[in-house]
């Protein structure tokens, strides 16, 4: 039986002092005043690590941890950080946005200076970076330039039968098929409506997000492979394009406290793009304001 010395399992490792971001993805508003910035993780000790300290820089003014991700709602300056071992050990120092890409300063001491630099820069989604060195108790970081994408979220209703089907199935499977370097797959969030009478079982809406260079490409791809695998003559698909979904809340938490009709609709009808004109649009549309918010998307506020 082979026995492994302690330098031999050292040398396997192949980057032993660095754990590589998976991807990192910026939208921004059509303005370019707001900026999402998704950071995906395989270290989730150093995910949670960056969030605490992250938040403290002057240019973020939300973080949130979505799934494997973490994501900070950002704007656009740059500013000096004042950094300290322990307190404030990193953060974000540059945010700067163009018409096609958005840049991203970071800076940090010790081991927050190489997740600020090495680990970060090889990431996929990263079109090129600049960085110091780092390691040990040295000041590093690195800008790296993303791609400006923009925000598309898609709400589907009303794909399966009672017989046959589910709709949060389809929909995932459809946004893994349609990913690609332009479309990013971001987030799949189920909404429970108010459970009305005429429902296949539980009366769920799902809504897809996606961080894009191509909305009209990505959509149309989406629409093609909803009507081609549904198995409902009532489906309902809804586009919103946009940063922030939020003039659809009032509207969304109607269908989650009563049953409603397509006439309560007409005043939300400006914000979205009616792909598939079923009944299920009535969920569809309910259900893009509560992406990524699971725990309010999965409140059940009424019986029929």
């Amino acid at each position: 039986m082979e026995v492994w010395k302690l330098q031999d399992y050292m040398a396997s490792l192949r980057d032993p002092y660095q754990a590589a971001y998976q991807e990192i993805i910026a939208v921004a508003s059509e303005d370019g005043k707001q900026i999402e910035l998704i950071e995906c993780f395989d270290c989730i000790g150093g995910g949670m690590w960056v969030a605490k300290h992250y938040a403290k820089s002057p240019l973020v003014t939300c973080v949130r941890v979505v799934g494997a991700s973490i994501r900070y709602h950002v704007t656009p300056g740059s500013v000096d950080l004042s950094l300290a071992g322990s307190t404030f050990p990193a953060g974000i120092s540059g945010v700067a946005v163009s018409e096609t890409e958005i840049s991203i300063s970071y800076l940090g001491i010790g081991g927050g200076g190489v997740g600020a630099s090495i680990c970060r820069a090889g990431a996929k989604g990263v079109l090129r970076a600049e960085t110091t060195p780092c390691g040990g108790g040295k000041l590093a970081g690195s800008t790296l330039h993303l791609r400006r994408r923009e925000r598309v979220l898609i709400g589907i209703d009303d794909t399966d039968t009672p017989e046959a089907g589910a709709t949060w199935a389809l929909t995932h499977n459809i946004s893994r098929e349609v990913e690609n370097d332009a479309s990013r797959y971001l987030s799949h969030t189920i909404t429970q409506l108010f459970p009305v009478a005429r429902r296949t079982k539980n009366c769920v809406a799902v809504a897809i997000e996606f961080a894009t260079t191509e909305p009209e490409v990505l959509i149309n791809n989406v629409q093609k492979l909803v009507k081609k695998y549904t198995l409902s003559d009532k489906t309902g698909m809804v586009v919103f394009r946009g940063f922030d979904p939020s003039p659809l809340e009032e509207y969304a938490w109607m269908a989650k406290r009563g049953e409603i009709t397509l006439g309560d609709m007409d005043d939300i009808k400006k914000y979205i793009d009616i792909r598939i004109p079923g009944s299920g649009i009535i969920g569809a549309a309910a259900a893009i304001p509560f992406y990524t918010k699971f725990d309010e998307a999965l409140q059940l506020c009424g019986n029929p």
